[in-house]
């Protein structure tokens, strides 16, 4: 806890494709990390189908997307990006990912996880909600809970000396049914700015007056001229995480 408010030690995202964060969390993110916490990005897919522009390869737009990903990064503070490259626009939730996550969560051992949530189909009146959004979600979340908390479960990963770890908070981006919410006011200049950096999805668009209007409706009536909003569960109790990872501030 730090002035007032919540801040994990560490924190992991996992998303389906570059600029998802800067949607859906970055502004959280980059308070976070203002505040003191460590962050790593496991983006499932690198957009490689995301540029429809002609003569583009898949191999050319991954590597653009991926380079737009991390600069993205590096204007929240974050240092690590990690891209698992599975296929763009077919991605599936498998034992293979879980597995690949499993892996990622324990290694960097996050506090929190920040993934998407699986449950919204039809998101607004004028947007699906990508497929591959939610299958990174739900494999994110059955990576989080149980598996990468239980030792005997991809005991393999233990030969790579990656030992079971408890996440203690689990958050899903989540507009329309969410239990919390964070305050972004003084971050959503560099939320805006980290989105810019994917500049081949933005084209002649200037994402900026709509974000505004999205982060101020999410604030509305909660005493924050801008919000991001989740779904939040917590897995452990402040008793049980003491006996796990260590005590967080506050």
């Amino acid at each position: 806890m730090k002035n007032g408010r919540y801040t994990p030690k560490k924190a992991m995202v996992i998303v389906a494709h570059p600029d998802d964060i800067e949607f859906g969390c970055a502004g959280t993110i980059a308070r976070w990390v203002r505040d003191g916490a460590e962050v790593a990005y496991v983006l499932c897919t690198s957009g490689d189908v995301g540029i429809a522009a002609k003569g583009m390869t898949k191999e050319k737009a991954a590597q653009i997307r991926e380079a737009e990903q991390i600069a993205a990064a590096e204007v929240v503070g974050v240092k690590e990006v990690v891209f698992l490259r599975e296929p763009d626009g077919m991605l599936v939730n498998t034992l293979e990912l879980r597995k690949r996550l499993v892996r990622e969560i324990r290694r960097f051992k996050p506090e929190v996880v920040i993934t998407m949530d699986p449950t919204i189909v039809w998101s607004r009146e004028d947007y699906v909600n990508h497929p591959d959004h939610r299958a990174a979600g739900m494999a994110a979340i059955d990576a989080v809970f149980p598996a990468a908390g239980q030792p005997n479960l991809f005991e393999e990963l233990a030969k790579e000396g990656l030992t079971a770890h408890k996440v203690r908070k689990l958050y899903a981006t989540n507009w329309n049914e969410a239990s919390t919410f964070v305050d972004i006011t003084e971050t959503i200049d560099a939320k805006l700015e980290a989105l810019k950096k994917h500049v081949s999805q933005m084209g002649d668009w200037d994402p900026e007056p709509r974000l505004r209007e999205w982060a101020s409706e999410v604030g509305k009536g909660k005493e924050m001229q801008y919000a991001e909003a989740f779904r939040v569960v917590t897995l452990l109790t402040d008793e049980d995480f003491d006996k796990t990872e260590g005590r967080v501030e506050g």
